[in-house]
């Protein structure tokens, strides 16, 4: 049912948002800010179902494109984000009659709530990775056959770029190396779909599912919940506890690369690490593969349950890792070619996810 989303709900949406965001997806703060001000200024926004809307509506997803780094340096306006959809549409030719953000992880859950606001149209409560991956083609609407094509890309400069293309993968190859050459700080929408279409192939209810995860750890850092009750509704469980004892972190062809080594609370002899490409994708504990994607590898402050994005790694932080499981939507064919560990260069085979106890 259709549901007002206004500032007091952006608290649990950014904390689940930044959890879901497995380390990558830019700083949700940033983007908490700007859908603040956005509600402020036009309105609370409609969350509606796929099916409280008519199928032959138009849909298009709204996100920012870049390296998380460069992110928190130079953020983006909001301005870009209303342009790049602008611009669809007008590419398109078609009126817009809803946002559906393309990922729940990182800015990409806020930053549609801000676009809808300011566009007067209402936001899906749905998205198509219930999580935050860093290229545009690894969602469950490609699996779907959705073509993520046209593509408008914005800069704040108001440079904007259209991009065709005959697959996502492609699309995403000509979009990053516009990025690139635009300051890797952009917005970009896309994935233009009918209702119809995404009934057939979002994830529902995601925004949903990251409001409650948010509201369940400000209970885990009040007290008045445990990690079992996340664990319960999430189906996840913790992977590892320990310290950060080595850290390499660097931008590189339009990503956030870097490893980064924890070393177990009870056994220093025990180790996991951890590879990033703007999020966390491989858990690896003393040389053997324990998690990859699309499930999910998750980090947070073990003292105080804060999650923590890759920029703020440092050597010394005492963390607790927490795996779960993706979104049952991915299990679909073509999930690993779309969003295994390969998919991502890393030459290791898809561990399948075991919940509760390791």
């Amino acid at each position: 049912m259709m549901r007002l989303l206004d500032v007091e709900d952006l608290d649990a949406i950014t904390l689940g948002a930044t959890l879901l965001g497995n380390g990558g997806g830019g700083d949700p703060y940033q983007a908490k800010l700007m859908a603040h001000q956005a509600i402020e200024d036009f309105g609370a926004v409609e969350l509606v179902s796929l099916d409280e809307l008519p199928d032959d509506a138009l849909i298009v997803s709204i996100a920012v494109l870049g390296a998380p780094t460069v992110l928190i340096e130079k953020i983006p306006s909001g301005q870009l984000y209303v342009d790049a959809v602008k611009s669809l549409a007008s590419y398109l030719g078609k009126e817009i009659a809803a946002i559906i953000p393309v990922e729940v992880g990182g800015m990409n859950t806020l930053v549609p709530l801000m676009v809808a606001a300011e566009l007067g149209l209402p936001c899906l409560d749905a998205d198509g990775m219930r999580r935050a991956f860093p290229q545009i083609e690894m969602t469950v609407f490609t699996l779907a056959g959705i073509s993520a094509s046209p593509v408008a890309l914005a800069d704040e400069h108001g440079n904007t770029v259209i991009v065709v293309a005959n697959s996502n993968a492609t699309a995403e190859k000509l979009i990053r190396s516009s990025s690139m050459n635009l300051g890797l700080a952009n917005s970009f929408a896309s994935y233009p779909m009918t209702i119809a279409e995404a009934k057939g192939a979002a994830i529902r209810g995601s925004l949903t599912y990251c409001e409650n995860i948010g509201r369940m750890l400000q209970q885990i850092q009040h007290g008045t919940k445990s990690w079992d009750d996340m664990y319960e509704m999430t189906g996840g469980r913790t992977l590892f506890e320990g310290k950060i004892v080595d850290l390499d972190r660097r931008t590189t062809s339009g990503f956030a690369r870097g490893t980064v080594v924890i070393e177990k609370f009870t056994d220093q002899s025990t180790t996991m690490r951890i590879e990033i490409q703007n999020e966390m994708l491989l858990a690896i504990e003393n040389g053997k593969t324990v998690l990859t994607p699309p499930d999910l590898i998750c980090m947070v402050d073990h003292e105080t349950a804060e999650p923590i994005t890759t920029e703020q790694l440092a050597y010394g932080q005492r963390v607790r890792v927490i795996g779960m499981p993706c979104a049952p939507e991915w299990h679909r064919d073509g999930m690993l070619e779309v969003a295994g560990p390969q998919a991502f260069g890393y030459d290791v085979d898809y561990v399948e996810f075991n919940g509760g106890t390791a």
